[in-house]
């Protein structure tokens, strides 16, 4: 009980500083380097939220809003996409919608696959397109 009630009240000072929590996944090799070059091409603003701060903080981590919108860049190919899956393209970049969490997508751009959720208050296509152009700049042609 009290480890609860302590784990609220972090999450509540978190809140209050504006920062996310997020767990950042551990990308290697080339998905690493991959996003750590990511990191510096995203833009400041997403679909009218402006960037924020993660907790822990990590280069494989970007978030806007309140956490409205979070990137995850490096995690591992998604369970649930078959091979016969269809991916949604967005300025050239694959994106598979999870059929059973509505406002998480996956870019899948070899070395490396970079996650995004969504909340419904925002316009996921345009907030895809926006990650699209960063993303295939990260990414062997």
């Amino acid at each position: 009980m009290r480890a609860a009630a302590l784990s609220m009240l972090l999450l509540l000072a978190l809140a209050a500083c504006g920062a996310v929590q997020v767990e950042p996944p551990t990308p290697r090799g080339e998905a690493a380097t991959a996003c750590q070059r990511l990191s510096g091409l995203l833009p400041r603003t997403l679909d009218g939220a402006g960037r924020g701060t993660s907790v822990p903080e990590s280069p494989y981590v970007a978030v806007w809003g309140d956490g409205e919108i979070a990137l995850r860049c490096g995690v591992p190919r998604p369970a649930r996409m078959a091979p016969t899956d269809q991916l949604q393209e967005i300025d050239g970049v694959g994106w598979f919608a999870d059929p059973d969490k509505p406002t998480l997508y996956t870019a899948v751009a070899a070395p490396l696959y970079v996650e995004a959720t969504i909340a419904g208050t925002h316009v996921a296509p345009q907030v895809l397109a926006d990650l699209s152009g960063p993303i295939s700049q990260v990414t062997p042609k």
